[in-house]
């Protein structure tokens, strides 16, 4: 859901950076041929997360929720050299898709691509993370922020999707998905070991740093 006048939207567009030939073959790939293509970072959110890492310029990245990794190549163009990604995914249908796009890419071999169950999977990685995007299912939110916060750096950064819901979030009755991301956007934004901003980008960035 696009939450400005879809005017404003393509203006903002048209004068933000171009996708990289390779996302923007993704995302016509995403939008063809995979189930729910909106899940799919797109070309304003995908800079905003381009942007974000060239700005906090990581080493080490953790991204739960790959989808068509999308957004694992946009986080990427922020690493510092020898940087790494680690992007986890429990879908294993699009794999090999995935790989493939991997490869053509300039980061293939700073990615660290596996498939499985993230809460089974995070608390085995002894990295410290300077940035951490989650982009999964919903109603993990508020489990997969508190197994990351202990290995993000001081001072780094999470990054959570679609805390909008669509708008959902302002409804009276919410079904389960809402109900996890509206206690997720208030158990962060009155946790003191974190500054919080909420984007309305697209359908809705919820930006933390760890202090």
């Amino acid at each position: 859901m696009e939450f400005i006048n879809e005017d404003i939207q393509r203006y903002a567009e048209s004068h933000s950076e171009r996708e990289p030939v390779l996302l923007s073959k993704i995302n016509r790939d995403t939008h063809a041929n995979v189930i729910m293509p909106r899940m799919l970072s797109g070309h304003m959110q995908g800079r905003i997360l381009s942007i974000f890492s060239n700005m906090i310029r990581p080493s080490a990245i953790l991204e739960i929720g790959t989808y068509t990794g999308y957004s694992a190549l946009c986080m990427a163009e922020g690493l510092t050299e020898n940087g790494r990604l680690i992007t986890i995914d429990i879908n294993e249908e699009l794999e090999e898709k995935v790989r493939s796009f991997f490869s053509e890419s300039a980061f293939g071999n700073t990615i660290d691509y596996r498939i499985g169950d993230a809460l089974e999977i995070v608390p085995q990685l002894e990295n410290t993370f300077d940035l951490v995007f989650i982009d999964a299912d919903k109603i993990n939110y508020s489990n997969y922020y508190e197994m990351v916060l202990p290995k993000v750096r001081a001072g780094g950064f999470i990054i959570a999707d679609n805390i909008l819901w669509s708008g959902k979030v302002l409804n009276t009755k919410k079904d389960k998905d809402t109900l996890a991301l509206d206690e997720f956007n208030k158990h962060v934004h009155n946790d003191k070991r974190v500054q919080n901003v909420l984007f309305p980008v697209r359908d809705g960035l919820m930006v933390l740093r760890k202090v």
